[in-house]
Parts: structure tokens; sequence; C-alpha cells
């Protein structure tokens, strides 16, 4: 039997949110603590769905990390690959929504942006079935951007599969597009799977045709190029093929996770057969990504992003 682990590499930190109803940081008072990080969302869809998720990365040896650390075991997350960080607090962001609809955000980074290669288990990394990157900060700054850059590399030269998500995030690349662009390109470079949202495809390509910004991404060497379209569903692409997947008609409330939770249950689906042949078969990805649409848009429908996750059977009494 095929070992169906499944190892994401990136960050863990809390949001604190603020609660208080149309307000920047400056008037703010109330703040909910919620665990964060796009790779541990994923890690915790495919847990909860039945899988078998590591996640890999350093917080503070604080009570924020703790607390971080206890959310995924709670989750039956494998977290013997966290690291606890000494030197550097576990990373923060604090976000509020203002009256205008546009976030204020401020972002303390601290442990996360510190994982070293020397960091990383090689012989847990050597016994996983799949690798997922897809860190909204790891490509921000050295050390972290050489060891998930490297980390790729490596999987890549050994035949692994690999997922990419660039997860771009305005607030943390306001400033410097064009290096994301650049970085997020050489992560297609060494994926099996790629999932952007139009947003991210149309940044990153410079095109707002989806057939012509999926051909651009496989140009780079994506094999499968998944495109998140909201409730329009999503433009699942390969080299042969592609078609729009439809999701299902829900009662948006939050979609914060909806992305990470559409990537875990894709990766728990493909975790369950040979992942080289399932790229080949476009079929089994249209039913992989029906699947995970239906996930992505349950948890649409509570607020928060891993409380949100549903179970296998929430998933399956959507039909």
């Amino acid at each position: 039997m095929m070992n169906s682990s499944i190892i994401c590499i990136g960050e863990l930190l809390i949001d604190f949110f603020c609660t208080d109803v149309e307000i920047d940081l400056v008037e703010g008072r109330n703040f909910q603590k919620q665990a964060g990080g796009a790779p541990a969302n994923v890690c915790a869809t495919i847990s909860k769905l039945g899988g078998t998720a590591l996640f890999s990365g350093k917080v503070g040896n604080d009570p924020f990390g703790h607390f971080l650390k206890q959310t995924l075991e709670e989750l039956k997350v494998d977290t013997s690959m966290v690291v606890m960080d000494d030197h550097h607090p576990t990373t923060l962001a604090f976000v509020s929504l203002k009256a205008n609809g546009e976030r204020d955000f401020v972002f303390n980074r601290g442990a996360d942006a510190f994982l070293k290669q020397e960091d990383i288990d090689k012989d847990k990394l050597n016994k996983a079935m799949l690798y997922h990157f897809g860190s909204a900060t790891a490509l921000l700054s050295e050390p972290f951007q050489s060891t998930y850059l490297n980390a790729m590399d490596t999987a890549k030269n050994e035949g692994e599969f690999i997922s990419f998500d660039p997860n771009y995030r305005v607030d943390l690349w306001k400033n410097d597009i064009h290096t994301f662009i650049d970085l997020a390109k050489q992560g297609i470079s060494f994926s099996d799977l790629v999932k952007v949202s139009d947003e991210e495809l149309k940044i990153i390509t410079g095109k707002s045709d989806l057939a012509e910004g999926t051909k651009s991404l496989h140009q780079l060497g994506a094999k499968v190029v998944a495109v998140t379209l909201g409730k329009e569903g999503t433009y699942l692409s390969t080299i042969k093929k592609s078609e729009i997947i439809p999701s299902v008609k829900v009662k948006s409330i939050d979609s914060t996770g909806a992305g990470d939770s559409f990537v875990g249950a894709t990766l728990y689906q493909i975790a369950k057969q040979d992942p080289k042949k399932v790229i080949e078969d476009f079929e089994y990805l249209k039913k992989v990504i029906s699947f995970s649409n239906k996930v992505a848009a349950l948890v649409c429908t509570k607020v928060g992003a891993i409380s949100a996750i549903p179970t296998l059977e929430e998933v399956m009494d959507l039909g």
C-alpha cells in the first residue's frame, strides 16, 4: 500500500481579527485569536477529511506557539516537524475591516521567517507521498525563501509530486509585486499541480483570458492547473484539456480559508491514488475538483478558517 502522507511546508501563525465593526486598527479594541497560516489550513483540511498530513514550519517557543501546535494536534495533524524557536517569537497578524470594505493589516513577522534547511526532517520528508508548498510568507525573505525553493528543487529532482499555491497577499507584496511574480514562476516551474485564483493568474501571467493564462503556466512546467473562480467554480486545465467545473450554491458568510480547504481536499483525494497517474486522467481530475469545490463552498457557510472545515460526511451529504 502506498504511503499517503502529505507534507505541507510553510507558516503557522496567529491571526488576531478585530471584532469591532467597520473600524481601523487605531480604533479597534477587541480582537479574537485564531490559528492561521495557509499550509496549516491545508493540513487541517486533509486531516479532518480523514487523510494523513504533516506540517513543517517554525513557531516561537511561547504561549502562541504552543497554542498553534496544540490546535493542529487536536485535529490529528502530525506536528513532529514543527520547530519551537527559542530566539524568535511566533508570527502575528492583526486584521480589521474598515468602513470602506478595505482591510487594515499589520504583520509582525517572527519565527516562521527563520526556518532553515537543517530544521526539516529529511527522513520524514523522503517518506512523504505528496509535497505541498502554499505559504503566503515563505518567499518574503531569507532564510525561509532559500529553504523553501531548495526543498522544491530537491523534491523535483527526486521525481516527487509537488503541489504549489502562490498565495498572493497584497498586504505583504504591494511594494514589490515584481519579485513575487518572479518567485512564483520559479515555484510553478517545479510543480505538478498549481492552484491559483483568477486574480493570481492575471498577476503572474499578465493575461485575463483563462485559457491563455493557464497555457503560460503549463509552459513554465505545471502539469495541472486549477483556477478558482469563487461561486462560478474552478477552471481545470491540463496540457491537453480544460473545463470549468461548477461549484454548488450556498449562502456565503465568510470565504476565509476557502482556497486552502480547496487545496487540502484536492490533495486528500490525489493521495488515495498514484499521483503521477492521476494527473494524466482528466475524468478523475474532474471528480476531484468537483469534490474540492463542495468542501470550499461549505467552508464559506461558516465563520473562520479551520473551524469551518467540514467532515467527509458533511461533504457527502451535500450530494
